[in-house]
């Protein structure tokens, strides 16, 4: 196991966690590393194009050059722990986001000065709101010539509110750059290397400093009614006043500053290192925990230790990694807690402190920090282990998984190989649903969208030795007569010896229930009760196909006649007989093909219900109605949808509504399918027949 320094001992007091959320691509782990970097974490900064990063060691991060799952880094600054947790910014990874989230005390939002506020950022800002987590904004990439402070102060003004406050803004872009620290006021240089020198305040950085201070001084001045009467008299407001005013206003949320920099040139970075050690609100601010019943529970930072698991990663080398929050009490090595789900006590034998890939045993953890244990032997994600094992707290929220594949072995024999692996990639990530279907004789695999699937295939090679192919899925399809008909069916059979006979007269019509409904209706002993099991069990072993192959549904049958020989009759011949009848009223009765429908809700921005409801009707779906959705500006649209067309739906959704869209969809019957599908299915199937 690779080692690094272990840090000196923190109290809940000096600990904070830190998720770093934002629009892929906007910087997220480049801020991590220049803040691994400038604490001394690293003696080198890690560049993700390098991949020679601390935050993205999975070799398919380093292949694909963005996050894939959440890491943990603690850094030091200023006898401040920060966990800092860096976070993959594609949707299809939006459950690691998440995990993040559940433990973190704030957010920090990359923001690239060249592109403005995008779809990862308000995805970014909704998640925090959520989970009810302090959101701070980073400009980054003001060394780019394009580069754009102002505009896009403006965008997060006007997308987020009036909470939003100037706190360290540049006054000059590009490869020279000077920035100003507003509540300090104090101006600084910095060069290509990431070396920074304070400067003078000049004269030409006035209006600069006249168009934001305001901004700021009016926040500061909304979190305490001293700073209130001050803001009003024109006195001054303090530099130890700001830092306690940000530091409640950031709790309070009603104050979201910004900040800004270049990661890769380790610019703004001590600023940002500066303000979360003075103002980033600790693991007590909130003063209690949310449990699994809605009820709050006082933070007990000396009471027993409990703690909360938010991620699981199942490594080759380690085993069953279980990443935790310690939610009250001090956790000592030893320590033995019981799990609240499987009632199972846990011994914490070693535990850790992790830094990207590399762990360090420690003798124990405070109240707030966050740690690792391996081999628990029955602790998942989300689980809470306490002393007593009677406290649960509030889990971690993930999306359903909807895009669905069929998944089969690159290599014959293979089947076992994927299903051990696929049974540890899913303690480690709740977003993927697994089902060996019996009906289709697939293995079907469902996540978030063809990379979250791509990167799936990817871990099952190189952890597993197994390599797999992803194709479309089979629909489970039903098939049911529409109208009744009279059929008989004579199995006759003489080759020598005793023979074989069986002959039935079968009404069959659409049934009630959904499966077989037989009746019968012999007279004067034509068939013999002895023989009436031996054909409805004939039916039902037939029902299992249709015309298109697929099962038969609400089948009413009523054998009515028939005839029978002393001595050649038996029940397989009657089972014959029914099958042979069964086959017949697939010919007169007229059977459809139905296919899984169910109610889809669309949530998506008011202002593409117009696209979303012209894309489902393409798709065969029946809007039936609309509600306005809790996250304002945004509407529900409630549905009727055939399953064979959402099949792609996930990702279709995305790219029209830029990823601001989201969908539930649950089967709730059949339908029949349109005459022209139900014959290309059923040309289909009997090609693969005669094949």
């Amino acid at each position: 196991m690779d080692r690094y320094t272990p840090m000196a001992k923190f109290d809940t007091k000096s600990i904070i966690n830190l998720a770093l959320l934002g629009q892929g691509g906007s910087g997220k782990t480049s801020l991590a590393e220049a803040l691994i970097y400038i604490t001394g974490g690293s003696d080198r900064l890690g560049k993700v194009a390098d991949g020679n990063t601390v935050c993205d060691y999975d070799a398919e991060e380093i292949k694909r050059g963005f996050t894939l799952s959440a890491s943990v880094v603690p850094v030091e600054w200023k006898n401040i722990k920060i966990n800092i947790i860096d976070t993959p910014g594609y949707l299809d990874f939006v459950g690691e986001a998440n995990q993040a989230l559940r433990v973190a005390g704030s957010a920090v939002i990359t923001v690239d000065a060249k592109a403005g506020v995008e779809v990862g950022t308000e995805l970014a800002w909704n998640s925090a709101t959520a989970y009810g987590v302090p959101k701070v904004f980073f400009v980054n990439k003001c060394d780019d010539n394009e580069a754009n402070f102002d505009r896009v102060f403006k965008e997060l003004d006007y997308k987020f509110g009036r909470t939003v406050c100037p706190v360290f803004v540049p006054v000059e872009y590009g490869k020279d750059v000077t920035m100003l620290d507003l509540v300090a006021m104090k101006a600084y240089k910095y060069d290509s290397c990431g070396k920074r020198w304070e400067i003078p305040m000049e004269a030409r950085f006035e209006e600069v400093v006249a168009q934001y201070k305001e901004a700021l001084n009016e926040a500061l001045a909304g979190t305490s009614d001293e700073l209130m009467e001050k803001y009003f008299n024109g006195e001054e407001i303090t530099k130890e006043e700001a830092v306690e005013a940000l530091h409640q206003g950031i709790i309070d949320g009603t104050i979201t500053p910004v900040y800004c920099g270049s990661a890769t040139n380790v610019w703004g970075v001590i600023a940002m290192l500066d303000a979360i050690s003075e103002s980033f609100p600790r693991f007590t601010a909130k003063k209690n925990e949310k449990l699994d019943d809605g009820t709050l529970l006082p933070i007990e930072v000396d009471g027993d230790p409990s703690v909360f698991v938010f991620k699981t990663v199942a490594d080759q080398f380690v085993g069953k990694m279980s990443f935790f929050k310690c939610m009250s009490g001090t956790l000592k090595r030893d320590a033995v807690l019981k799990n609240n789900r499987s009632g199972v006590a846990e011994k914490f034998a070693h535990i850790y402190t992790v830094k990207g890939k590399n762990q360090v045993e420690v003798d124990e953890l405070a109240c707030g920090d966050i740690g690792m244990v391996a081999k628990l032997s029955d602790t998942d994600t989300n689980d809470t282990l306490s002393v007593d094992g009677t406290r649960a707290y509030l889990p971690i929220k993930y999306p359903k998984p909807y895009y669905t594949q069929a998944m089969a072995p690159a290599a014959k024999g293979d089947e076992g190989k994927i299903s051990q692996g696929i049974a540890k990639l899913l303690e480690e990530d709740l977003t993927i649903n697994y089902e060996n279907n019996a009906e289709t004789k697939q293995m079907l695999i469902s996540g978030l969208g063809d990379m979250h699937l791509a990167n799936l295939v990817a871990k099952l090679k190189a952890r597993f030795g197994v390599s797999v192919n992803l194709s479309e899925p089979k629909l489970a399809y039903r098939e049911k007569i529409t109208k009744k008909v009279q059929v008989e069916g004579k199995h006759k059979k003489q080759s020598g010896g005793s023979g074989q006979y069986g002959h039935v007269k079968i009404t069959f019509s659409p049934g009630e229930a959904e499966g077989l409904t037989f009746t019968e209706s012999v007279v004067g002993g034509a068939v013999p009760k002895n023989y009436f099991p031996a054909v409805e069990k004939g039916l039902q072993e037939a029902m299992t196909k249709g015309v298109a192959g697929f099962p038969v549904i609400h089948l009413a049958a009523d054998l009515f006649d028939g005839s029978y020989h002393d001595v050649d009759s038996n029940e397989i011949s009657f089972k014959l007989a029914a099958n042979l009848a069964y086959k017949e009223c697939l010919k007169q009765a007229a059977p459809v093909l139905l296919e899984p429908v169910g109610d889809l809700t669309v949530t998506i921005p008011d202002d593409l219900v117009g696209d979303i409801m012209g894309d489902l009707n393409k798709r065969r779906g029946s809007v039936m109605g609309m509600d306005t959705a809790e996250m304002q500006g945004y509407t529900t649209i409630n549905a009727i949808a055939p399953k064979a067309e959402l099949t792609e739906y996930p990702i279709v959704l995305r790219a029209m509504t830029q990823g601001r869209g989201s969908f539930d969809f649950e089967v709730t019957g059949y339908e029949v399918v349109p005459g022209n599908i139900a014959a290309k299915i059923v040309e289909d199937y009997k090609k693969s027949q005669e094949g």
